[in-house]
């Protein structure tokens, strides 16, 4: 017998498998899916079986495969014909497709450490015909020992003295059993049943009916509708028909909060699946699913590659997030993952959110997909009111971060004993550092970008690279006292709130904040039980959170967002603003949100003042029109990227050629221009994009352009299908 393997090395012209003899003692092992080592090019390499044959017609002798590297571990049908999928959709290898699809203490070179957790019990040895006679007619501690583990069975050998267990053991009365733990523990309160309103009924009906069914449906549910509470039911349901489900969240420091109800819920039967997880926990909560030991799994963006079996529901919340894109390769958006599975197991794709993605709500319109909304908050608590601030007028009256209006409803807040947001969506201290002596500017030296100013560890940092430095109290390039700091982050308004308002407690939350293992629950947690009164943070604090005393959110700076040159802007500060006003007034309580501006005509900041979300999407989708932009046309963007400026410039110029070539005259080329981030790591990188409404040869001949650079070790190209961002 053959098998048919794919090897580690990510590289295009090794893109294929290689065929190999099964020795007689794999024979009856060996199956489809699985990790091995095989023989290549005189050394052992990592592959993947993704074939079995009986026939081989070549002359030539074939080397036989060495080990197999892990019998438990096999990829599944679904699972390798979704690389396939993940392949053709990004034009990566296959090999980084799998590798994509796995956590890392499993990815296919990470096999030196064993990442399982056991712990030792202890059990009564109930064949020793002495154990009952020893329990009578002895005292003591290691009699204590024995009547315990009558009762409970096995418990922790942590639990009892050292001592007396080796003797016990050594009189064979009890046995010390090591056994296989997980690390990630359930310790929710369970939470009392509620009903749905009616609603919540309606779209809960609406789709249990296509139950089985290859569907997809939109909620649209203004923030504080229940889309939570929606999901749990539909989710109990799938379970009923012996089912899993699959629920994406956008962020971290949402997957926390809803872990947790989830936990009160459905118990241990949930299995958790982000970037906040070490390695040990992902390799965990990763068997647990492949052990078929739970039905659920929550997480972001990567958990769409969970081995689940059986899928009855697949969910993605807040469907609108940029983070369901990855950045890197293989630039995969997980919402097309969730359609090929929903395909695959014939079961409902639920997408969900307050503020839809532009191209979902045109589906939805098309009936292309099903949209269901949902009108109203839960117990029909009201809207937050919301007020703009023209912050050009307050620069008049000296106020330059919190306007008059903000600072005045701060304070009454406080004083009502309730709590405030402020969005900031800048991290850092300063974000900009410049001599005004000779004009010198904080650089990345490998981006070409601004670095921010961190005033809590006194470096500069580039939030693209990571390149770091300490600051100097003197220009570095004129060697006088000169600085200084413009911009603001995070860091800056933490500082300036905690000044102005001395009586209250300040928290912050953003990327440097939470570098520490579970510092996003923390910081909701403590938020929640009011430990502090005013909550700082950057976009992560901005969706989904519920904490039922704030009433007051204050958007610092609403043109952040709003002025970065990408076609996407708009739909992006719309959804932040919005996400972030719902956080406000989700009890019983009024909310109020305040939005400091400095374009308060622009129609964006309007409609989120009106809460409008449909004025907004049919704004702009005219523009999107107009412009030949998403969902109109489709997108491809490629970058042609060199270390040497010259290479990458002429490159781009002969890619371009290239596309005029070979594309018909119903796609539009743009380009090549240089990218919103030019320089990046060193490296130079111009853009061309290709617009389309339907081109059957676009993808083979961007295929082919990928082929001709594949081996060009100085300019190599991104290509990016339906990019979120130019």
């Amino acid at each position: 017998m053959y098998a048919k393997c794919l090897i580690e090395y990510p590289v295009k012209t090794l893109d294929k498998t290689f065929t190999y003899k099964i020795p007689s003692n794999l024979i009856d092992k060996i199956k489809v899916g699985m990790k091995v080592l095989v023989p290549f090019n005189n050394r052992l390499v990592h592959g993947f079986v993704l074939d079995i044959t009986d026939n081989y017609s070549d002359s030539y002798e074939l080397k036989e495969i060495s080990t197999i590297e892990d019998e438990f571990l096999i990829l599944n049908h679904e699972l390798l014909e979704l690389g396939k999928y993940l392949k053709d959709c990004t034009l990566c290898n296959l090999i980084t497709a799998y590798q994509t699809m796995l956590p890392s203490a499993l990815k296919i070179k990470d096999q030196k450490n064993n990442y399982d957790k056991y712990e030792k019990y202890v059990f009564l040895n109930e064949d020793n015909p002495l154990l009952n006679s020893y329990i009578s007619t002895h005292k003591g501690q290691k009699v204590d020992i024995l009547k315990r583990l009558l009762e409970e069975k096995k418990v922790l050998k942590k639990e009892f003295n050292y001592a007396s267990l080796k003797e016990l053991e050594k009189e064979n009365l009890i046995k010390i059993i090591p056994e296989k733990v997980y690390r990630l523990n359930n310790n929710s309160e369970k939470l009392p049943e509620k009903k749905l309103t009616m609603e919540q009924q309606a779209v809960f009906d609406s789709i249990c009916k296509s139950f089985n069914e290859t569907k997809t449906f939109l909620i649209h549910g203004v923030t504080g509708s229940g889309k939570t509470f929606i999901y749990i039911n539909l989710i109990k349901e799938v379970l009923k028909n012996g089912k899993s489900a699959l629920l994406l969240v956008p962020e971290i420091s949402l997957t926390e909060q809803i872990i947790n109800i989830f936990y009160a819920y459905f118990g241990s039967n949930v299995a958790i699946l982000h970037s906040g997880l070490s390695k040990t926990e992902k390799y965990d909560e990763y068997l647990k699913i492949l052990n078929k030991e739970t039905r659920i799994v929550i997480g972001t963006r990567s958990a769409v590659f969970a081995p689940l079996t059986n899928l009855g529901i697949i969910i993605v919340d807040e469907e609108h997030s940029d983070t369901y894109k990855q950045d890197n390769n293989p630039k995969y958006h997980a919402l097309d993952m969730a359609k090929f599975r929903s395909n695959y197991h014939h079961c409902p794709l639920v997408l969900g959110s307050a503020t839809p993605s532009l191209e979902s709500m045109a589906r939805a319109e098309k009936g292309v997909y099903t949209l269901l909304t949902l009108k109203n908050r839960v117990n029909n608590q009201i809207l937050p009111t919301n007020i703009i601030v023209d912050m050009k007028e307050e620069l008049k009256k000296r106020n330059f971060i919190i306007s008059e209006e903000l600072d005045k409803s701060i304070k009454e807040t406080l004083k009502n004993d309730e709590q405030v947001i402020l969005l900031l969506n800048r991290r850092g201290f300063s974000t900009v550092i410049t001599c005004s002596n000779c004009g010198f500017t904080y650089k990345c030296p490998h981006c070409e970008i601004s670095l921010t100013y961190h005033k809590s560890s006194n470096v500069l940092r580039c939030h693209y690279c990571g390149f770091t430095k300490l600051k100097d109290d003197i220009c570095p390039n004129c060697h006088e006292k000169g600085l200084n700091y413009l911009g603001m982050g995070t860091e800056k308004l933490e500082n300036i709130i905690t000044e102005k308002y001395p009586t209250a407690k300040v928290i912050r939350m953003d990327a440097d904040t939470t570098t520490k293992k579970g510092a996003h629950d923390k910081i909701i947690k403590s938020f929640r039980n009011k430990e502090y009164n005013i909550l700082i943070g950057t976009q992560m604090i901005s969706k989904g959170l519920d904490f039922p005393d704030c009433t007051l959110v204050g958007i610092i700076n609403a043109d952040t967002t709003l002025n970065i040159p990408d076609f996407r802007s708009s739909e992006r500060t719309f959804a932040l603003l919005h996400q972030a006003s719902g956080r406000a007034g989700r009890s019983t309580k009024k909310g109020k949100v305040i939005i400091q501006t400095f374009n308060p005509d622009n129609r964006t900041i309007i409609n989120v003042s009106l809460n409008n979300y449909l004025k907004f999407y049919h704004e702009e989708m005219q523009i999107r029109r107009l412009l030949k932009y998403p969902p109109y046309y489709y997108l491809v963007n490629i970058k042609v990227c060199s270390k040497d400026y010259t290479k990458a410039s002429t490159n781009a110029t002969k890619v371009l050629n290239y596309l005029k070539s070979n594309l018909d005259n119903n796609c539009l080329l743009l380009g090549p221009s240089t990218a919103l981030n030019f320089k990046l790591k060193n490296i130079f990188r111009f853009n061309i994009t290709i617009k389309y409404k339907t081109a059957e040869k676009l993808k083979p001949i961007v295929k082919e352009l990928d082929n001709i650079f594949a081996n060009n070790k100085e300019v190599f190209l991104e290509i990016d299908f339906n990019p979120l961002q130019l």
